[in-house]
């Protein structure tokens, strides 16, 4: 029997190395096939951050380099209120659709349902529709149904964009959660609501990290949204920043504050990786 199983592994192990060397004579590599998106990355990912931070160090009319577009940040009045209502609004949405894709990524991952890919591909393609119509089909949808204020318009809209960004992560850890530990909680005498709250919950942190990540972020920095159903008193950090890109101007001050949102944003992340990666830690050891 153990030669058996010696036999069987090196069967295992001389089949791998056949595969390596396969793919050596064939001169492909593994990591060959990330260049085509590391090229993509380079392009309009680190360029576009280098003209960013050239923009943000420059001043507009002499070219030297200057700190004075930072200054006029905190200079300006009421920047710091605008800037903590974006936030508010981005957390509020990230809740919101916290709240509303939890249970339904639970709802269709517990599901016996055959056809599940289905399901989740029936909330996953308004994505597939240009976001600015989907934006006017919502602001249509309100208007028929009496709804004025912007700042619900505002909210609704966001929650209706951002919320299959939030669903995929949590449908994708909850399928491959590993239903035995679910087993043994429900064994051990606990009722449903504790499984989840003890074991379900903790261990779809990754999850749930991912998608307010995919939520927050982009919901801190739009202006679209708030420009179609919203109104002055909806006016957030997204807003200035546009405005200052589309005068021909103010490309300087719209860079450094782009790097300010870039460097609050950058904060949040690696928070919320940290908080992540130690509940996957603790997930590993369970």
């Amino acid at each position: 029997m153990y030669n058996g199983n010696r036999c069987a592994v090196a069967d295992t192990a001389a089949g791998k190395n056949a595969g390596l060397k396969k793919l050596k004579i064939r001169g492909v590599k593994r990591s060959a096939f990330a260049m085509p998106y590391l090229a993509l990355s380079v392009v309009f990912v680190v360029v576009p951050l280098f003209i960013m931070l050239y923009y943000a160090f420059t001043d507009g009319e002499t070219g030297g380099m200057t700190g004075a577009n930072f200054v006029h940040f905190f200079s300006r009045p009421n920047i710091m209120a605008v800037l903590g209502k974006s936030f508010l609004v981005a957390a509020l949405t990230t809740v919101l659709c916290f709240l509303l894709a939890y249970p339904l990524a639970l709802a269709l991952s517990s599901s016996a349902l055959n056809k599940k890919f289905v399901l989740v591909m029936l909330f996953v393609m308004p994505m597939w529709i240009n976001s600015l119509l989907r934006t006017y089909a919502v602001k249509i949808v309100l208007y028929l149904m009496d709804i004025t204020n912007a700042w619900v318009s505002v909210t609704v809209g966001m929650v209706y964009d951002f919320f299959p960004f939030m669903l995929l992560p949590l449908y994708s850890v909850l399928s491959g959660m590993d239903k035995s530990l679910i087993e043994a909680s429900q064994d051990l005498g606990a009722s449903p609501l504790r499984t989840l709250f003890t074991v379900r919950l903790p261990l779809s942190l990754p999850g749930i990290v991912s998608g307010v990540l995919m939520v927050f972020m982009p919901t801190v920095s739009t202006f679209a949204i708030t420009d179609v159903l919203g109104d002055t008193s909806t006016y957030m950090f997204g807003n200035i920043i546009n405005q200052w890109f589309a005068n021909s101007g103010g490309w300087n001050i719209g860079s450094a504050y782009s790097f300010i949102l870039l460097l609050l944003i950058a904060v949040t992340v690696v928070l919320a990786n940290k908080i992540g990666k130690g509940q996957a830690e603790i997930g590993g050891v369970l």
